[in-house]
């Protein structure tokens, strides 16, 4: 088929699921909490704060209608720094490029980039068994065995392409992942000859497919990302939807596995960043023993 051509309205559809998909796991992780979080609404988009450390603090969605008030802004940069953390933006190249300017001239820095790509999805996916390779869903009987596979797979992370921007504890990306489970994410177990092998994810918003992956370092080049790809494309049709999307880190495996399966280039995120203490502004890095976090991320 033709590539998928990306223009704003279809950006912003993408956009708006991810900040659906955002505010699901972040209301997940505060019935698991009872925390202190919050949920703000911003231009259309939202600030999400779900509880220290968390991949569900950031600002998503911005750009597509029209600037955020700077009271908003003054909000929302008030609340991260209540709470000791750094705001965060990923904004879209397809976004309104003064939303950019307004948050530069406010001290954001760029931190990285990562891609959004997508595939129509037609119902007709080609079916993927590589030898020894089963793929089936995973039900709450065998959560733990569906997290100690993904958290392998993310703690031993791509390293072609730009690496990912941000890293979090190891408990917290467990809690992340029970969050999606909670949020009512599909989840897919790969096997390879009877061994746990992979784990992948599927969150449906608006007709858009949002995947997620990994596979455990001892089974990667088995063909295990693409069968769990085949699997969810054609429960995707079944579900009704009509595009898949993925996020995954400039020039890594994750992008060149998922173009070979079909998926286009759609556009790019620029991660902004300003961090502010007690003592004011400052820059962050993560701390070394923490580990990136995919979730609605990679293929």
């Amino acid at each position: 088929m033709p590539p998928l051509f990306c223009d704003t309205d279809l950006a912003r559809r993408i956009e708006r699921a991810e900040t659906a998909f955002i505010t699901a796991g972040n209301r997940a992780a505060q019935r698991r909490t009872g925390g202190a979080g919050f949920l703000l609404p911003v231009a259309c988009g939202v600030a999400s704060f779900a509880e220290p450390d968390s991949p569900w603090n950031k600002v998503a969605g911005l750009g597509f209608a029209g600037l955020p008030a700077e009271a908003e802004l003054a909000d929302v940069e008030r609340g991260f720094a209540d709470r000791g953390a750094q705001v965060q933006v990923e904004l879209s190249n397809l976004a309104d490029p003064a939303v950019g300017d307004l948050l530069t001239g406010r001290g954001y820095r760029l931190a990285s980039y990562e891609n959004v790509l997508g595939r129509p999805i037609t119902g007709d996916a080609e079916p993927v068994r590589p030898p020894g390779v089963e793929v089936r869903p995973s039900g709450d009987e065998e959560l733990d065995i569906w997290l100690g596979v993904v958290l392998d797979a993310v703690a031993h992370p791509d390293t072609e392409g730009l690496p990912w921007p941000d890293a979090f504890p190891r408990g917290i990306v467990e809690n992340a992942e029970r969050d999606l489970a909670a949020a009512g994410a599909r989840r897919y177990l790969a096997l390879v000859d009877g061994v746990p092998a992979g784990g992948a994810s599927m969150h449906v918003m608006d007709g858009i497919a949002q995947f997620s992956a990994g596979t455990a370092p001892a089974f990667r080049r088995r063909g295990v990302q693409s069968a769990l790809l085949a699997v969810r494309l054609a429960d995707a049709a079944t579900a009704g939807c009509d595009l898949a999307a993925v996020t995954v880190q400039p020039g890594s495996p994750s992008q060149r596995n998922v173009q070979r399966r079909g998926f286009d280039l759609l556009y790019t995120r620029a991660v902004l960043v300003r961090v502010i203490t007690a003592a004011g502004w400052r820059d962050a890095r993560p701390e070394s023993a923490s580990v990136p976090f995919q979730g609605g991320r990679s293929q």
